[in-house]
This record gives structure tokens, C-alpha cells and sequence, in this order.
């Protein structure tokens, strides 16, 4: 790991969530100071006092994180920008961050997604509204409780730049955060947004009472797919093979703790699934399908998740087609 800067950076955090709060929090104890935006005033108020409950229930929050809900006052002569926010609110929140971001100061996005509307990914849409400032992305197999408390943690942060990238994850990495880093900005955005999806079928088989051999089946072959649809975009295979790729998947698809999982948990066993937390699969599951079909990628997994979750077929309907579909060979397209 290369050598941190002798002095911290000013980093602005702009999301009070679970994730948003994990990496204030993260940044800290790396030695940087920290602003937090969150539009929410009770979340500003609640982490002034130590906490924020409504996300990280149960985890004192350090009182060197400055919250605030003036997205102003939290850009101001900042070092590094950490936009942590749903991928589907991406683009409003840079939008309104876009006249106080210090150019040239990198904005590293944090959240997994792709965009429902015009099938853009992340760094399109940053690219687009704060084109005066290098992009990059922080991803990887990572629980926000797990970060929040400190607990051994390891994520990859990408860059086009490699020394950008190579900066970023040594000024990230901490004692209990290790940063590796990679030059494949999308490789790693396609892994992050992908594994979403494939969590909340891996929820789903579960919740069903399908078995844990369909799960191991749907978890690899869900696999082969992101490779695919990765290799459709220009990812590199061993960034797909990596932490933001398989570590994410492997992760998200065996723990209730995911969001997407529990979602699909709830799916499969016919529970409400209204006022459940946010599972950014679900509105990335319909583009993804979409971008391989454009892309004539074949994702069968893909599309049944889609399916499910727009309604169009049942799960078991979902599984009898995918179980009666032609046999090949397990590396034939």
C-alpha cells in the first residue's frame, strides 16, 4: 500500500444513510475531516448527538463528523467528494451539487446502480454534470454496520487515472479498510450494479424453499452472466473476478443483512413487500435485462429476475422455464 499523505483531507459526504454515515465514519478514522450532508434535518440533529438511529441503530456515531443539511456548507474547500446516495437519485443530488463542487477535487461515487430511465451508468451521469472533476468509484463486498463498526473490511476504488485510483485507496485505507485499487472504472460499476439483481433472486430461491443447491446453481450461473454482460461493456474478466465483482456477489447473496437479499427473502415467501428498506436491484433489474438484450448478451437469469419482479411471471413460472431451456455445454454462450 502506498504511503497516506502527511495530512488529512477535507472530505464531503453527501448521504445521511447506513452507508453514507459508515463512510463518514470511515473517513475519520483515516485520518480526514468530515462533512455530512443529509437532507433531513432530524439525521443532521440525531448525528450531532452520537447516532443515527433510523439507519445504524446502535452504533455511536464520532462527534468530529460535521452534519449538516446545506449542501453548500458541506462542499466548501473540499479535498475529495463522496456522493453516497441511491443510484436513481444520482443525478438530482449532483445536480444540485454541481455549482459548489471545487473543481478538479475527485468525486468518488458510492452507490451501485445503473440508471433506470436512460440506462447510464454512474460515471456517465457524473461525467456529464461535474465534468471538471475526475470520477471515481468505491465498491466491493462491504456491510455499512460492518464499516461503521470498525470491522475488517476490504473494497477496491477505481479510477481511469491508475495513480488517481492508486491515491484514493491509500488515503481511504485505514486499519480495519483495506483499499485496493483498479484502473477499470466500469468493470467495477457493472460488478457493484449487477450483483444487485442477482441478490434479490438469490432472496427469492431462498424465500421460495427451493433449496440450497438451486441457490448454489443461481449464484454461479448469475455469475457467468455478470461476466458476460461485463465483457459487453468493456470490464476487465479479473476485475469481475475481483473484490467488486465476485466478493460483492458472494456476499450479497448469502446474508439477510443485504438489502436486495431480504428483499428477495421476502418476495419468495409472498410477505408485503411495502415500506420494506431500499433494494437498489429492483430498479436496476428491468435496464440490466434491457442492456443485454441490446447488447445480445444472453442472460436468461437476468431476464427472469426482471420478470418476477415486474410481475410478469411467478417464481416457480420463472424456474420451470429456466430448468426446461435447451442443454449445452457449461461454457457455450
Amino acid at each position: 500500500m502506498k504511503r497516506k499523505a502527511s495530512t488529512g483531507w477535507r472530505v464531503a459526504v453527501l448521504g445521511g444513510g447506513a452507508w453514507g454515515t459508515a463512510l463518514a465514519l470511515a473517513m475519520l478514522r483515516a485520518g480526514h475531516s468530515v462533512r455530512l450532508f443529509a437532507r433531513d434535518q432530524d439525521i443532521v440533529a440525531a448525528i450531532g448527538r452520537g447516532e443515527n438511529p433510523r439507519y445504524l441503530p446502535g452504533i455511536a456515531i464520532d462527534p468530529g463528523i460535521a452534519a449538516t443539511s446545506d449542501i453548500e456548507t458541506a462542499l466548501v474547500d473540499a479535498d475529495c467528494v463522496l456522493a453516497v446516495t441511491p443510484a436513481q437519485s444520482l443525478r438530482a443530488m449532483l445536480t444540485a451539487a454541481s455549482g459548489h463542487v471545487p473543481k478538479g477535487v475527485p468525486l468518488v461515487l458510492c452507490a451501485k446502480g445503473i440508471e433506470r430511465d436512460t440506462g447510464a451508468l454512474l460515471s456517465s451521469i457524473a461525467e456529464e454534470i461535474v465534468p471538471a472533476n475526475p470520477v471515481a468509484a468505491l465498491s466491493g463486498p462491504s456491510f455499512a454496520t460492518d464499516v461503521a463498526k470498525g470491522l475488517p473490511t476490504a473494497v477496491v476504488v477505481a479510477a481511469r487515472d491508475e495513480a488517481l485510483a492508486a491515491d484514493l485507496a491509500a488515503r481511504f485505507s485505514a486499519e480495519n479498510l483495506r483499499c485496493y485499487s483498479s484502473d477499470d472504472l466500469i468493470g467495477v460499476e457493472i460488478g457493484g450494479a449487477l450483483k444487485n439483481v442477482f441478490a434479490i433472486a438469490a432472496g427469492a430461491v431462498t424465500g421460495a424453499g427451493l433449496g440450497a443447491s438451486a441457490q448454489a446453481a443461481m449464484v454461479t450461473r448469475g455469475f457467468v452472466e455478470l461476466r458476460r454482460i461485463g465483457a459487453a461493456f468493456g470490464a476487465k474478466p479479473e476485475t469481475l473476478m475481483g473484490l467488486s465483482g465476485l466478493g460483492d456477489l458472494l456476499l450479497t447473496c448469502s446474508s439477510a443483512q443485504s438489502r436486495n437479499f431480504a428483499y428477495g427473502l421476502a418476495l419468495g415467501q409472498g410477505k408485503p413487500l411495502a415500506g420494506l428498506p431500499l433494494a437498489e436491484g429492483v430498479p436496476t433489474a428491468a435496464i440490466a435485462a434491457r442492456l443485454a438484450r441490446d447488447r445480445r448478451v444472453p442472460a436468461p437469469l437476468q431476464a427472469a429476475g426482471a420478470a418476477i419482479l415486474d410481475g410478469t411471471v411467478t417464481i416457480d413460472q420463472a424456474v420451470s422455464a429456466l430448468m426446461t431451456r435447451p442443454l449445452k455445454t457449461e461454457t457455450d454462450m
